[in-house]
């Protein structure tokens, strides 16, 4: 006769909290990267239109209010220079929203549990925010470059650096989202945050102007905010010119969004302000 209590001890169900499908939940994670995408394309008229407009706007006013007496900037005129980094900006502001958004109002509605309790580990969980920031980065900068192309018939002059420059200042962006959205209780932290850290990061990298005309101690405040360097990569890509170099500004990106994403991933498997 068998002794079906030796089996059941040797072969019965893994303990409670033991990960049954190796090393990554990829039914998890992919299915937290859709939800995310789902999140920004079901409204796309707020998430994809709204910020087209608004780039669209920027560039109509700054090239009929200064473009005409601005003269060329770095070899190329106005208009053309600013491009590339109106591009950027909605970029990053974009991705920014996107994940912070995503955590904020899971907190304020009380269902951020829904996303805890599934077997995910920190990882997979700054993975899946991420996939959504990055992709609703790269739908409008994509759209945008296509405007771009129609209206200045700009094409990118190093198509790889910019795609590299936009995936690395989606990503970046991303996860200052999640930090901030887990920081954040409110809506109105929220607001304060993008009001007095995003928004300035983003006007006050170089989006308008070259930085070798700002006074000394600008200057060298610019060079330590690493958005200079994506925007600044990006116009490198699209227009070919630049404030500093490729190789620097892909160096400081990547080494600033690896922290960024190391940092979410810790507050994420910790339950930072997530969990009671």
């Amino acid at each position: 006769m068998r002794d079906h209590t030796t089996e059941t001890a040797t072969t019965g169900p893994a303990e409670m909290g033991t990960r049954r499908f190796g090393r990554v939940n990829w039914l998890g994670l992919m299915t937290l990267a859709e939800r995310e995408n789902r999140r920004f394309l079901a409204v796309w008229t707020q998430t994809l239109l709204a910020p087209l407009i608004t780039a669209g706007l920027f560039m109509v006013i700054f090239s009929i209010a200064i473009g005409p007496r601005r003269g060329d900037v770095m070899g190329v005129d106005f208009t053309t220079f600013i491009a590339p980094g109106i591009l950027m900006m909605t970029v990053i502001q974009n991705a920014f929203a996107n994940t912070s958004s995503s955590i904020v109002i899971s907190k304020v509605q009380g269902n951020i549990v829904d996303t805890l309790m599934p077997p995910l580990s920190g990882g997979e969980l700054v993975l899946g925010y991420l996939a959504g920031g990055i992709g609703r980065g790269v739908f409008v900068a994509f759209a945008i470059s296509a405007g771009l192309f129609v209206v200045l018939g700009i094409v990118p002059a190093h198509p790889v650096w910019a795609l590299i420059f936009v995936l690395l200042g989606a990503t970046f962006m991303s996860g200052v989202g999640i930090v901030a959205g887990i920081f954040a209780n409110k809506f109105d932290q929220m607001a304060a945050i993008t009001n007095f850290v995003v928004t300035p990061l983003a006007f006050l990298s170089g989006t308008f102007y070259s930085v070798e005309a700002l006074p000394a101690g600008l200057y060298s405040i610019t060079h330590f905010n690493p958005v200079f360097y994506l925007i600044d990569g990006v116009r490198f890509g699209v227009i070919g010119v630049s404030d500093s170099g490729p190789m620097l500004g892909l160096a400081v990106g990547t080494g600033s969004t690896l922290a960024v994403c190391l940092l979410a991933w810790w507050m994420l498997a910790r339950g930072y302000r997530l969990k009671a």
